[in-house]
C-alpha cells in the first residue's frame, strides 16, 4: 500500500486500485477538496470545489455534491442523493434511498439492483442537517432549512424553516412568515 500525506495529515492513496484505492477512478472531484481517512467514493460521483469530507464517509454511486459542502464523520450518502452548494451535514447522518428495504424478493431470492426502486433526494442550497439525523428517500429539503440533531426526516421541508424530531416537523416560522407578521 502506498500512502502519502500532505502537511495537514490528509491521506492520498496510490497503487493497486483493487487493494487500496478508496476513490473510484470515474469520480470527479473539484479543486481544494479535503478528504479524510476511511472514505469510500464510488463510481460516477461528482463533487464540487472546496468540499470537506470527514473520516468514515460513504458516498454511493452517482451522488452529486455541490461546492462549499462540509460532510461530517461517518455520514452515509446513498445513490439518488443530490446535495447543492453551501450545505452542512453533521456527523453520522444517513441518507436512505429505498422506502421498503428488504434483503430478498418474495420468492426468497437475494434482491439485485433491479429489484427495488431508488428514490431521489434533493438537499438544496444552504441547508444544515444536525448530527445523527436520518433522511428518508424521495424528499426535498429546500433552501436554508435547518434539520435538528437526531431527526428522522420523512417528508419534504420548506425553505428557511427549522424542523426536528421523529418524525421531523416544522417548529419555527419561516423567514417569510416572520416578515409578513411585521407588516
Amino acid at each position: 500500500m502506498n500512502i502519502s500525506f500532505d502537511n495537514k495529515g490528509i491521506a492520498y492513496f496510490q497503487g493497486d486500485f483493487r487493494r487500496n484505492q478508496i476513490i473510484d477512478e470515474s469520480a470527479k472531484i473539484g479543486k481544494n477538496c479535503k478528504i479524510w481517512f476511511w472514505v469510500q467514493i464510488r463510481e460516477n460521483v461528482i463533487i464540487g470545489d472546496n468540499v470537506i469530507i470527514g473520516k468514515g464517509v460513504y458516498i454511493d454511486e452517482g451522488v452529486k455534491i455541490g461546492n462549499n459542502v462540509k460532510i461530517g464523520n461517518n455520514v452515509s450518502i446513498f445513490k439518488g442523493v443530490t446535495i447543492e452548494d453551501n450545505v452542512f451535514i453533521g456527523p453520522h447522518v444517513c441518507f436512505t434511498n429505498d422506502k421498503y428495504p428488504k434483503a430478498v424478493n418474495d420468492d426468497g431470492e437475494l434482491k439485485g439492483s433491479d429489484d427495488w426502486e431508488c428514490l431521489n433526494t434533493l438537499v438544496k442550497e444552504g441547508v444544515s442537517i444536525g448530527a445523527n439525523s436520518t433522511i428518508l428517500p424521495g424528499i426535498v429539503i429546500e433552501e436554508y432549512a435547518v434539520i435538528g440533531a437526531g431527526s428522522v426526516v420523512t417528508s419534504s421541508v420548506i425553505r428557511y424553516s427549522t424542523a426536528y424530531g421523529n418524525p421531523a416537523r416544522r417548529k419555527w416560522p419561516t423567514y417569510y412568515e416572520k416578515i409578513n407578521e411585521k407588516s
